[in-house]
Parts: C-alpha cells; sequence; structure tokens
C-alpha cells in the first residue's frame, strides 16, 4: 500500500504533469507573468462552468472575501453575521475593514450557519450575511437569500471549500454554489478541489455595476493606467497560477465525482456504528463536494483516536478546534457561551480523514479499519 495522505498533490500531478506543464511553459514562452492570456482564458472557462456572468481572479481566497466587501461598499460599524464554526478569514477580512462581525451558532446535522441563528442576531445595523459552505456542503441557500431579501441584506457566499458544488432549490432549479448570493468568493489553495500550485482566488457576481466596481479594487483601483477611480489593493492572480487552474478547470467535476465516491466508501464503512456519525449527501450527489470528510465522533475518545491514527500512519485533522468567539483576536462581550451550544458541541466532536482524488480501496479499508480498531476495544 502506498504511503497515505491528507492530500496527495504529487499523484494528481503526475496524471496531468503534462498538460500542466504546456500550460506553464506558454507563459514562461510569452513572458506575461500578470495578467496574461493564461488569466483571461482561465476566467472566461471558469465563468462558463460556473454559470456566473462575472469572474473577477484575484491573488487569494481571503482577499476574495476582502475585496468582494469593498465592493459593496460596507462602512466602519456595519454588521456582518457569519458561522462561529469555520476558518478564520471569514471573520478576519471583516475585522480588517472595520466592520462588525457578527458570529452565529451553526446547524448539527449540516455544521453549516443556522438560519434561526442569523434571524435573532440581526438589527438596524446588519448590512450583509457570509454564508461558509463548510466541507464542500452546499447552506441552505433558498432560506439565506429569502431572509436577505426581507431585511434588505447583503448575501456574501464564502466559496473557499466549495468549488462545483450544486445547490438545488425547493423549485428544482440547480446552481452553482457562490454564484447565488449577491457575491461570492473562493480560494485556489492547493489542498483545494480546484486548486492551483501556489496562492489564487476568484470573486463571482451576476451585477454589471458591482463587477465593474471589484475590478477596479483588485488593481490598485486603477481601469486605465495611473487613474485611481477607486480604493483598491494589488490583488491579482498571477499568470503561471492560472496556467496550472486552466489544466485542472476540466477536470473539476471528476475530481469531485472521486471525491463523492470515497465519501460513500467511508460512509458504508463507518456509519452504522454507534460512536460515529458520518456526513449525509444525496444519492446524485448534489450538495456537497467533500473538501474534508469529517465525522462526529460521540460518547467515545475523539483525540484517542486521532492519536491511534496517527500512530498507524494514517493523517488526519481536527478542523476546527477553537471557535472564533474564542480566538483571542475576536473575543467579544456580546458572546455568551449560551450562544454556541453547536459549535462548542463541534469542536469537541469532529475529525477529519484523508480525503483526496487519489485515494485508492486499499487506503480507505485500512483507514476504516484503523478508526473501528479503535472504537471497538
Amino acid at each position: 500500500m502506498k504511503k497515505i495522505q491528507m492530500v496527495d498533490l504529487k499523484s494528481q500531478y503526475d496524471k496531468i504533469a503534462t498538460t500542466v506543464n504546456t500550460s506553464i511553459q506558454e507563459v514562461l514562452d510569452t513572458n506575461t507573468y500578470i495578467n496574461g492570456p493564461q488569466v483571461h482564458q482561465f476566467q472566461k472557462a471558469l465563468e462558463s462552468y460556473l454559470g456566473v456572468k462575472h469572474v473577477i481572479p484575484c491573488a487569494n481566497g481571503t482577499d476574495a472575501l476582502q475585496i468582494a466587501m469593498m465592493g459593496l461598499d460596507l462602512k466602519p460599524g456595519d454588521e456582518v453575521i457569519t458561522a462561529d464554526f469555520t476558518f478564520a478569514a471569514t471573520v478576519e477580512v471583516i475585522a480588517l475593514l472595520q466592520l462588525t462581525p457578527v458570529l452565529v451558532d451553526v446547524d448539527l446535522d449540516n455544521m453549516n450557519i443556522s438560519l434561526e441563528r442569523i434571524k435573532a442576531a440581526i438589527t438596524p445595523k446588519t448590512k450583509a450575511i457570509v454564508p461558509v459552505h463548510l466541507f464542500g456542503r452546499a447552506a441552505n441557500m433558498d432560506a439565506i437569500m429569502a431572509l436577505a431579501n426581507e431585511h434588505n441584506l447583503y448575501v456574501i457566499e464564502d466559496n473557499a471549500q466549495a468549488i462545483g458544488a450544486d445547490f438545488v432549490s425547493a423549485s428544482g432549479a440547480k446552481t452553482k454554489v457562490g454564484t447565488i448570493g449577491h457575491v461570492g468568493a473562493t480560494s485556489f489553495f492547493p489542498s483545494k478541489n480546484l486548486g492551483c500550485y501556489g496562492d489564487g482566488g476568484a470573486i463571482f457576481t451576476n451585477d454589471d455595476a458591482l463587477a465593474h466596481i471589484i475590478r477596479g479594487i483588485v488593481n490598485h483601483g486603477m481601469y486605465e493606467r495611473y487613474h485611481h477611480d477607486v480604493v483598491g489593493v494589488n490583488s491579482r492572480l498571477d499568470s503561471i497560477q492560472a496556467a496550472v487552474l486552466n489544466a485542472k478547470l476540466p477536470l473539476l467535476n471528476d475530481y469531485n465525482t472521486a471525491r463523492r465516491a470515497t465519501a460513500a466508501k467511508y460512509n458504508a464503512a463507518l456509519s452504522a456504528h454507534a460512536n460515529i456519525i458520518t456526513p449525509s449527501f444525496d444519492a446524485n450527489g448534489n450538495n456537497h463536494v467533500f473538501h474534508q470528510y469529517t465525522l462526529r465522533i460521540i460518547d467515545a475518545d475523539r483525540n484517542g483516536l486521532m492519536q491511534h491514527l496517527l500512530d498507524k500512519g494514517i493523517p488526519c485533522a481536527i478542523y476546527y478546534p477553537i471557535p472564533l468567539h474564542l480566538q483571542k483576536a475576536y473575543v467579544d462581550v456580546r458572546y455568551k457561551e449560551e450562544d454556541f451550544p453547536v459549535t462548542n458541541q463541534l469542536v469537541q466532536e469532529v475529525i477529519s480523514l484523508p480525503m483526496h482524488t487519489e485515494l485508492d480501496d486499499e487506503q480507505i479499508q485500512f483507514i476504516t479499519d484503523s478508526v473501528l480498531e479503535f472504537l471497538n476495544k
């Protein structure tokens, strides 16, 4: 059995090396390292794939979130509601823009932001909601958009973990997540379902005016060289990273299908155990692309299981060990522990197993057997 990786980028690269290398060589041959043809090609291809009018590439996923908020002209003190159980980048950019982050709890069954908690947190100062499609599973965008429309709020989708996931609405319409709200943001960090070989990100919107503003922001506020019309930043996807993404985008659906197949095999082996709650997804693979495969371990020693797996050479991780409301940078007297019962429970229960496109049946069997071995002791 080959060595198990949490994310096996080397094996993935080996399968597409010729395409990736050719794409990168085109950049080297033309010396167009910033805003070159590869960037524009990727932008157009991703617009087509997502079914969205505008994709604005940028330097990384955190920038994408920040620039999306800058484009909406939110003001210092405006309140922005987001989930307590997620990576810090989501709340980080809110604070950096001197907006007021409002952290709320998540739902236990899907770990995504709780609609009821959003409702309870809305005040006259609330201007936006940032749902995070956590671990690759779509948040309930029907309900979130209805609530946002009722209160005249912006919706900024944090799609860093769910590129390619579909949201199937109550009407039966299928839409790519990240394109449903007023604006969406994603990351192309190497471990993502669609990852480059460095940092990269993008912003999505169907709003022509907002897209125009954002295109200026990413490039120092310029639409014409040396004419700075808006306050901007330097956040551009470089051409070499775009070259990698051009090679991988046509394979994204295959990558996501492989992740769902692996998740189904994990579930088949683990879901019957009394101490394990496996992630759910429908048979058609909608709403989840398994950026992470995250279990909940109940009435058992989650930390002991983690050490057991590591001792057997199986990488695993806890996403996330500390809630945002308890992080030193974001502690606030407004928050009470009783406001976050689900998040506080999840940080004690979750564990993520290896998840990538190159896992084989022998590895999956060894991983699941090792999990059961510990829990059945």
